[in-house]
C-alpha cells in the first residue's frame, strides 16, 4: 500500500498562492499587457516534484487555468530541433511530439493555445512539414527567423529589419504566457519580438520571467540549487550570487550564469524597444518566482535533491556510455556529486541490484552470458530485487515479485501461465526471428492482464502495480527499449547503470 506518510517539505496550496500573487502584481506594473516567459516545464515537471516532495507537478498549469480568462498562450519551437528530432527524456518523444502532446493537454484543461510559433526558421524541410501538419489541424503557426544583428547590434536588432521582420503575433489577453519544450526554443526572442510590435502599436506591454529553477532565494550552495546544475550539465549552467541585485539592491540574491550574462544586453533591448528605463536592475528582478515561499522543510528538500543529483549522475552517464553527450559534460556531473558529497550507492536501489546480478551470476555457476540485476524501493520502503533469466528480464521478474508482495502473495507462485509465455517466445524466437526470446516490461504487463483474466493471483497482482508509481527504481544494465517503455509507463524514478545488457553492438531486443 502506499505510504500515508511520506515525507513532505514543500506546501503547494501556499506557492499556489504567492506565485498567483506575485504574477497579478507584475501584470498590474504594465497596464495593457504581460508578456510572460515559462522557463521549465509547465506541465508534468518531475523534477520539480522530485527535489521538492508536496510540489504538484502540474501546479503551474492550475495557476494558469486560474488565470486563463486574462492569459494567452504561444508555443515556441526551434526549427533546429525539430529537424534534429531532439529528444525530450522523461517521455521518450521528439520536440515536435511534444508540442502536438502539449496542445491536447492543454486542451484537456481547457486552455486553448494561441499559435505555435516555429523559431530561427531556415527553410528546413522538417520544420516546413510540421507547420503544414498544426496548419491541416486547425492551429494558427508562425514562422520567425533569426533575428539581424543579435547579439551586438542593438540599433540593427530593435529595428524593422530586426525584430520586426518577424511577423506580430496576434493575442487579446493581458498576460502571454509563452513557453516551449525545452531550452533555445526560442521564447525569449517571441517575447521580445512582439513587445517590439506591441510599442509601435502604442500597446506599453512589458516582459517577465517565470522560472522554477535556481530558486533565487536560496543560497548558491543550497542541494536544490546545485540540482539544477546536474539537471542543465549539458548546458553546463551554474548557480552565482546575482551580482547586478547585489549592487543595485545590497542583497545577495542567485541566478544563473546565461541570465546574469545576458542582462546587460536584454536591459538595453527593453530600454531601446520601450524608449525609457527598464524598471529592472537584475535579472532576478525580472523573475516572478516564489518557489521559495512553499518550502516547509529544508532537510527533506535537501535530502530530496541529494537523490536527484545522483539520479543525474546516473543519466549523464548512460548519456555518455551512448556517445549523447561528451566527456567534458561527465566530468562535469562527477565534479558536482563530488561537491556535495554523493556517492552512487547513497542511493538505496543501488547495492540491492548489483546483489541480485551478482546472485544471478551465482546461480548460473559461472556459465557465459549477461547478469542482470534489478531493485526497486515501494512506499513502505521495502526493497524488492529481480533477476534475469532465460524466461524473462530482471525488470520484468522486478515487477513481478514486486507485485507479489504488495499483493501479499508467496514469492514462489507462478503468475504468468507457461503456455502464454510459450506463445510470445514462439512468436519472438520462430516467426519474428529475435534473437532475445525472454520477456521484457512491455510485454510482461501485455501478458500479466491476459493472465488476470482467468488468474485470480494475477488479478491481484494486476491491480498493485499503480502502486509502483514513483517508486525508485535500480538497473544494473541499461534497459532495452521494451523495458524502458514498460518503466516509463509505470511512472518509475529509473535510474540504471551505464553498461550494456551482452555484447551486441546494435541494441534493440
Amino acid at each position: 500500500m502506499r505510504d500515508d506518510n511520506k515525507k513532505i517539505g514543500f506546501d503547494n496550496e501556499k506557492y499556489l498562492r504567492e506565485q498567483t500573487a506575485s504574477i497579478l502584481e507584475r501584470v498590474n506594473r504594465f497596464n495593457h499587457r504581460l508578456y510572460l516567459e515559462f522557463g521549465g516545464k509547465i506541465l508534468y515537471d518531475y523534477h520539480a516534484a522530485r527535489v521538492l516532495p508536496g510540489f504538484d507537478p502540474n501546479v503551474k498549469m492550475r495557476l494558469l487555468q486560474q488565470l486563463k480568462d486574462k492569459t494567452d498562450v504561444i508555443l515556441c519551437i526551434h526549427a533546429g530541433d525539430i529537424e534534429r528530432k531532439k529528444i525530450r527524456a522523461d517521455f521518450g518523444i521528439t520536440y515536435d511530439v511534444d508540442i502536438l502532446k502539449t496542445i491536447d493537454d492543454f486542451r484537456e484543461w481547457d486552455i486553448d493555445i494561441c499559435a505555435v510559433v516555429i523559431t530561427r526558421f531556415q527553410n528546413q524541410p522538417p520544420a516546413i512539414a510540421f507547420k503544414n501538419k498544426l496548419e491541416m489541424r486547425g492551429i494558427k503557426v508562425y514562422l520567425h527567423y533569426p533575428t539581424k544583428g543579435y547579439p551586438t547590434d542593438i540599433d540593427l536588432i530593435v529595428s524593422d529589419n530586426g525584430y520586426g521582420a518577424n511577423e506580430y503575433i496576434e493575442t487579446s489577453k493581458p498576460i502571454v504566457a509563452v513557453t516551449g519544450p525545452g531550452p533555445g526554443s526560442g521564447k525569449l526572442a517571441t517575447c521580445l519580438g512582439n513587445l517590439y510590435h506591441e510599442h509601435k502599436r502604442g500597446v506599453k506591454a512589458g516582459y517577465a520571467k517565470f522560472e522554477t529553477f535556481p530558486i533565487w532565494d536560496l543560497p548558491v550552495d543550497h542541494k536544490v540549487n546545485i540540482a539544477y546544475e546536474a539537471a542543465t550539465v549539458d548546458l553546463n549552467d551554474k548557480v552565482m550570487i546575482d551580482e547586478h541585485h547585489l549592487r543595485a539592491y545590497n542583497k545577495k540574491v542567485v541566478n544563473y550564469n546565461r541570465d546574469i550574462e545576458a542582462f546587460h544586453l536584454l536591459k538595453r533591448i527593453i530600454e531601446k524597444i520601450t524608449g525609457g528605463e527598464s524598471m529592472y536592475q537584475s535579472p532576478t528582478d525580472m523573475g516572478v518566482n516564489r518557489a521559495g515561499a512553499g518550502i516547509t522543510d529544508d532537510r527533506i528538500v535537501s535530502e530530496a535533491a541529494h537523490q536527484e543529483i545522483i539520479r543525474r549522475y546516473f543519466r549523464c552517464a548512460v548519456e555518455y556510455a551512448k556517445g549523447m553527450v561528451d566527456k567534458i559534460t561527465f566530468e562535469r556531473i562527477k565534479s558536482i556529486m563530488e561537491k556535495v558529497e554523493a556517492k552512487p550507492e547513497d542511493r538505496k536501489v543501488v547495492e540491492p541490484a548489483r546483489a541480485a546480478a551478482k546472485c544471478a551470476e551465482a546461480e548460473e555457476k559461472g556459465n557465459a552470458g549477461v547478469y542482470c540485476g534489478a531493485s526497486i524501493e515501494l512506499p513502505d520502503g521495502t526493497i524488492i530485487t529481480g533477476k534475469n533469466s532465460p524466461l524473462m528480464h530482471a525488470s520484468s521478474a522486478l515487477i513481478l515479485n514486486a507485485t507479489k508482495h504488495l499483493a501479499g502473495l508467496p514469492h514462489s507462485m507462478y503468475l504468468l501461465p507457461q503456455s502464454i509465455i510459450d506463445s510470445v517466445t514462439h512468436l519472438k524466437k520462430s516467426i519474428l526471428n529475435r534473437k532475445m526470446t525472454s520477456l521484457d516490461v512491455d510485454e510482461t504487463l501485455i501478458v500479466l492482464s491476459i493472465s488476470a483474466l482467468s488468474n485470480p493471483a494475477g488479478q491481484m497482482a494486476l491491480e498493485k502495480l499503480k502502486y509502483l508509481q514513483d517508486c525508485e527504481v535500480h538497473l544494473t544494465h541499461i534497459p532495452t527499449p521494451g523495458d524502458e517503455a514498460g518503466w516509463r509507463k509505470l511512472k518509475v524514478n529509473l535510474t540504471c547503470e551505464p553498461q550494456y545488457p551482452g555484447k551486441s553492438l546494435f541494441f534493440s531486443d
